[in-house]
């Protein structure tokens, strides 16, 4: 372990870590929005859905086994992340200790120029996610293993669904920029396929944006009861 130790030390290395640990946080979010999308389907899906992330991998491992071990790696996955991108933010500050006189922010997206405060609240809504539709300490009306009740009676409060709107707006601005810097931080830096990056990027922030945000939205409207 003591050449990944050498290698996470420098820059390059936690630009790497940043990436990789940036694949998996995708590739999870994604998985996640269309496992949410049996919400449409009625709370049969919805929860038979549950169930199944439950019982994966059973009879062979003891059931909650699997999904306890993806958290682990979840959890191991943002930290790595989140020291990564604080580290390489103090290095930058360290390596020009006087700050720009005029920041060229035409040339910056909006999306660059809030990464580090997206990562804040993308943070602090994931800490309430979890206490509000996992555990259910902040639910007013949580019932165990019933997830349908609880997404749309807990949606049912406007300021609940409203947190949850802006918070994927911020995790679309972060999905995009994190994905367009994942790929040069592996060295897919082509000029030819910069196109192709920024489209699948903005693709890709696009429809976890619009699908995440119609959860609330469609309780809310009535469409979901």
């Amino acid at each position: 372990m003591n050449w990944f130790g050498n290698f996470y030390r420098s820059a390059l290395g936690k630009k790497a870590v940043m990436a990789v640990t940036g694949v998996i946080l995708f590739g999870w979010i994604f998985l996640h929005m269309v496992g949410n999308l049996k919400l449409y389907l009625g709370p049969v899906h919805l929860n038979e859905y549950a169930h199944f992330l439950r019982a994966m991998g059973s009879p062979a491992v003891p059931e909650s086994f699997a999904l306890w071990v993806s958290r682990i790696v979840l959890l191991v996955c943002v930290v790595l992340h989140i020291h990564a991108a604080t580290v390489l933010t103090i290095m930058n500050r360290e390596a020009r200790p006087v700050g720009y006189r005029d920041r060229d922010y035409p040339s910056a997206t909006y999306a660059a120029r809030t990464m580090r405060w997206g990562g804040v609240i993308i943070a602090l809504f994931v800490v309430y996610h979890l206490l509000h539709l996992t555990t259910g300490t902040v639910h007013p009306s949580f019932i165990k293993d019933d997830v349908y009740h609880n997404v749309v009676t807990g949606f049912r409060v406007w300021w609940v669904a409203a947190v949850y709107i802006i918070a994927n707006l911020a995790l679309g601005l972060h999905l995009y920029h994190g994905l367009w810097s994942m790929f040069a931080s592996l060295g897919v830096t082509n000029a030819r396929v910069s196109k192709w990056k920024r489209a699948f990027a903005t693709t890709f922030a696009v429809v976890i944006t619009a699908a995440n945000v119609s959860f609330p939205l469609a309780v809310l409207s009535g469409l979901v009861r």
